[in-house]
């Protein structure tokens, strides 16, 4: 299942690293990544390939709490979603 991550705040080390290691521990493979610092704002972008969709909610929720604990935005979303709105 391929989805949507982003991750927005204020920038600091080790972002990009913790977020990987959150994915891997899930075998989620990163297909494309694009990130860049907008004033002292961090903001990236990742496509992603979930190996296993029953396994979507546990990862959002636990992308959620890192997000908190971060002080970051983090959402996940499938990408089903943006192929839907482009059906309208």
């Amino acid at each position: 299942m391929k989805a949507i991550l982003t991750v927005i705040g204020k920038d600091r080390v080790g972002i990009i690293a913790q977020v990987s290691q959150l994915l891997a521990k899930y075998q989620v493979n990163i297909v494309d990544v694009s990130q860049t610092i907008m004033d002292d704002n961090f903001v990236m972008m990742m496509m992603v390939t979930i190996p296993l969709a029953d396994q979507f909610a546990q990862i959002d929720a636990e992308l959620e709490n890192f997000g908190n604990e971060a002080h970051l935005e983090v959402k996940l979303r499938n990408t089903k979603l943006f192929e839907a709105m482009h059906n309208i």
